[in-house]
């Protein structure tokens, strides 16, 4: 039966550790630390006995507190105790016979099947993690996909009102949006590309047919949008971080 804890164990990559400092204290070394680890460390190796950590401490200083690093070691379990055993005092032998008890509880069977299964429910979680950010990023990749399979899938010429609506927006509002992005601008009444995109086959005319209230018969021009046209409005609408319906992580 282990008595109350002598000095705190911690594990890291399944390995358990302890200060070399809180062992330097616990068997009552009078020696400065360093003196004492240069001493004692010699014959051990690093990254394999003991790591290399720093420890922050506060100490008073002209009536305040000031927070310092101090150099310390994260030591094996083995190191410890061997270390006990080079101090050849009484408390050396009281700590390494309580190191001795935590290792035969450490590698006691059912521990150890504990701890193999709750690295493998960590590992488990873990992937079920890293599977739903795939799937939420496929489901994106598929949501992305869909809206450029519904461009490219229709050949027919599209008016702004059609368009928009894929979008969340009336016919007026969107076109106002493609003004801003410096697609389109209004001509005796009518949208019309700028420069640098006319003349490559985005968009065409359709002529729009109405009666008015005195009963004569009218045709305006309306710009309609070709599907390479619905195309370059997505490209450019995505780089201003606008997005379709279908492609919003807030639309369900």
């Amino acid at each position: 039966m282990m008595s109350s804890e002598l000095i705190k164990v911690t594990v890291k990559n399944d390995q358990q550790l302890v200060s070399a400092r809180d062992l330097y204290k616990g068997l009552g070394i009078k020696r400065r630390f360093s003196a004492w680890w240069e001493q004692n460390s010699d014959g051990f190796e690093e990254n394999s006995d003991f790591t290399s950590v720093l420890i922050s401490t506060e100490v008073q200083n002209n009536g305040g507190v000031q927070v310092r690093e101090l150099q310390d070691y994260a030591l094996t379990i083995d190191m410890a105790k061997q270390l006990c055993l080079l101090s050849r005092t009484k408390r050396g032998k009281e700590y390494r016979e309580y190191l001795i008890e935590i290792e035969k509880k450490w590698n006691d069977p059912q521990n150890v099947i504990q701890r193999a299964m709750d690295i493998l429910h960590s590992e488990n979680l873990q992937l079920k993690l890293e599977n739903k950010s795939l799937s939420r990023q496929l489901e994106e990749s598929n949501k992305k996909a869909s809206y450029l399979d519904v461009i490219l899938g229709t050949t027919d010429a599209m008016l702004t009102t059609q368009i928009a609506m894929d979008y969340g927006y009336s016919a007026r509002e969107f076109n106002k949006l493609l003004h801003r992005m410096k697609i389109q601008h209004k001509v005796n009444g009518q949208w019309i590309l700028y420069k640098a995109y006319m003349g490559k086959k985005y968009t065409t005319t359709k002529m729009y047919s109405y009666t008015d209230k005195h009963g004569k018969d009218h045709a305006k021009p309306l710009t309609a949008w070709t599907q390479r046209g619905r195309r370059l409005i997505y490209d450019v609408l995505k780089v201003n971080d606008v997005l379709p319906l279908i492609e919003r992580e807030d639309i369900a």
